[in-house]
């Protein structure tokens, strides 16, 4: 008996002594890292995520204005029934375009953090090119699912390619999911990620299906970036994002 309680009292300290080195691995990666980069290169460290939170906020009040509205979805609505040349020029502008019928504060805090985090480790170069990929990734996915049809696994009947894409979010959970793969930080993942995962797939609508999309590709970017045996590989954002 004594001989199992050491055993089993050695097994949950082993278990404590990982998980501690885990949460102080992922708070060293997640917080400090990032604040310190905040704190050497001030606003213009993050000048990407402020802009991103300031275009959503003035296409949102634009939107509201009588003439604001088709002009916002004319440079910004990306819909599976578009030809696909419009849809590359629009689908960055779409990026910091706030879906009409959610409220548009409730979502900047999670853009800011998301935007800015990515930015702080990776540069903006990177940034922008995962979030530009991941919501692409979703947008190219849906169109695939209409072409299929409802009669095949996965389809989406052909009335689905007039709604609207998902926005801003698809580029939100993509750059959380990317960052949480880059550093080895499940417990960013699961916060911040694993909510919208979980809700996509309960409801399995367009916006749901291209959430996924973005993940699954924004996971997979992230696992062949940085696969060097478990290690953290961050950019300088002097070197990927220029000053």
């Amino acid at each position: 008996m004594s001989v199992s309680l050491g055993a089993l009292r050695a097994f949950v300290l082993r278990v404590v002594r990982r998980g501690w080195r885990a949460v102080r691995h992922e708070w060293r990666a997640v917080v400090v890292r990032p604040l310190r980069r905040l704190w050497e290169r001030g606003l213009r460290g993050v000048s990407l995520a402020v802009f991103g939170a300031l275009a959503v906020i003035g296409l949102h009040a634009f939107q509201q204005t009588g003439v604001g509205g088709g002009v916002v979805g004319f440079v910004g609505e990306v819909r599976g029934d578009q030809p696909l040349w419009v849809t590359l020029l629009r689908t960055p502008v779409s990026m910091f375009v706030p879906a009409v019928d959610l409220p548009v504060w409730g979502g900047l805090p999670r853009l800011l953090l998301a935007f800015a985090l990515a930015e702080l480790l990776f540069g903006r170069i990177r940034t922008l090119a995962v979030a530009y990929t991941v919501t692409l990734a979703g947008t190219l996915g849906a169109r695939l699912m209409v072409a299929l049809g409802p009669e095949r696994l996965g389809g989406l009947p052909a009335d689905v390619a007039h709604a609207v894409d998902t926005g801003t979010s698809a580029a939100i959970v993509g750059l959380f999911a990317y960052t949480s793969v880059a550093l080895r930080a499940p417990l960013l993942f699961l916060a911040a990620v694993v909510p919208t995962v979980t809700g996509s797939i309960r409801d399995l609508d367009l916006a749901g299906r291209e959430h996924l999309i973005a993940v699954a590709v924004a996971v997979a970017i992230g696992g062949v970036l940085h696969r060097r045996s478990g290690q953290v590989v961050v950019e300088r954002p002097a070197v990927v994002g220029g000053p």
